[in-house]
């Protein structure tokens, strides 16, 4: 079969692999692919990589390159291990691609599983990943979607889980303020989740003024601002009741400047919730944390058991995850028209999904 595969940084090869055996072991479960999300992870294994992908087994799943990327994918069942009972061949699933310990490990008892330092991850860390014509998961990785959902769909569970837990740590609730840093796939996804959630007052910040205007389309009532021209702290206060600040400040990018920005907009009290990966440490004012009496919060993920709800939240229309999409292609495109267009600083485009069978 047909697998995109990670071999260092900056070289990507589509490879004719060995596809995975037709009689899955119990409790796994064999998937035709059909859409797989070029995710922000997936573009820092390339441009500088390998970061989460293991440059010797890993200690859990055993799995090492090269890797097949992609864990924003669903699909189709074609077959099933003994034991195995939540999915039959010929359901649709969306894949929720994180892989750990189910008993033995102190968050799994919790039902943590996302914390489990023995963490690995379908495309990253699993041998199998979405960037390939078929994959073989556990049955915990696949929930079937309902006829509401398209298969386009159903690669966005994923990044929009991630939203979703976003908002989720932040309180993000009815009639909220909210800033979200980073216009990116993620932010975009954010700023709907955070809309779904009952958010009335929505700010973005972001560089790229493309962005910032397909931001605009999406929610046109938004406050969009580019912290080269405007103070993002000062624009938040002054659209905010008693020029106070936002209630909850989203930090969707990872940088540094995007983190100052996120503490100077939010009111005292307020919560700064740090979503994007930092690449390096970040000097922070700890006296306006002090000061602000603010929470500062990560968000890691998103439980497992997330699935269902964003599910129902995506078919629903509560949350339209599929506006973020600004483009469709082959896995045979996938480079030069996914990776390598994602990483151009003046690109247009957001959220790229491979087409597994075009």
């Amino acid at each position: 079969m047909k697998a995109l595969r990670f071999h260092a940084a900056r070289d990507l090869r589509l490879e004719d692999i060995p596809a995975p055996e037709r009689n899955p072991l119990p409790g796994q479960v064999l998937v035709r692919n059909r859409f797989v999300g070029i995710c922000g992870t997936d573009l820092h294994e390339y441009a500088y990589g390998p970061i989460f992908i293991p440059k010797t087994p890993h200690p859990y799943t055993g799995a090492h390159g090269p890797q097949i990327l992609g864990h924003e994918f669903g699909g189709v069942v074609t077959a099933i291990g003994e034991g195995v009972t939540n999915v039959q061949p010929g359901d649709r699933v969306s894949i929720q691609p994180l892989i750990m310990p189910r008993a033995g490990d102190y968050y799994a008892g919790r039902g943590q599983f996302h914390l489990s330092p023995q963490l690995a991850l379908a495309g990253l860390s699993w041998a199998r990943g979405g960037m390939a014509e078929e994959a073989i998961v556990h049955d915990y990785n696949v929930e079937k979607i309902p006829d509401e959902l398209t298969d386009e769909e159903a690669a966005l569970v994923e990044p929009t889980a991630v939203a979703v837990y976003s908002c989720d740590r932040g309180g993000v609730q009815a009639g909220s303020s909210v800033l979200v840093t980073g216009g990116g796939p993620i932010g975009l996804l954010t700023l709907l989740a955070a809309r779904a959630a009952g958010a009335t007052t929505l700010f973005l910040s972001d560089l790229n003024d493309a962005r910032l205007a397909f931001a605009r389309t999406v929610l046109p009532d938004i406050v969009t601002i580019n912290p080269k021209r405007e103070n993002v702290g000062a624009v938040v206060r002054a659209g905010t009741d008693g020029q106070a600040g936002c209630d909850v400040a989203l930090e969707c990018v990872g940088n540094e400047h995007a983190l100052k920005a996120c503490l100077d907009a939010v009111r005292k009290q307020g919560v700064v919730v740090q979503t994007g990966l930092h690449p390096h440490e970040n000097p922070l004012d700890w006296f306006q944390v002090t000061f602000k009496d603010v929470d500062l919060r990560g968000a890691w993920a998103y439980p497992t058991h997330y699935w269902p709800r964003v599910i129902r939240l995506i078919a629903s229309g509560a949350l339209p995850a599929a506006k973020a999409v600004t483009a469709r292609i082959r896995l045979e495109d996938a480079v030069a028209q996914g990776f390598e267009a994602l990483l151009d600083p003046a690109g247009r485009h957001l959220k790229i999904l491979i087409d597994l069978v075009a």
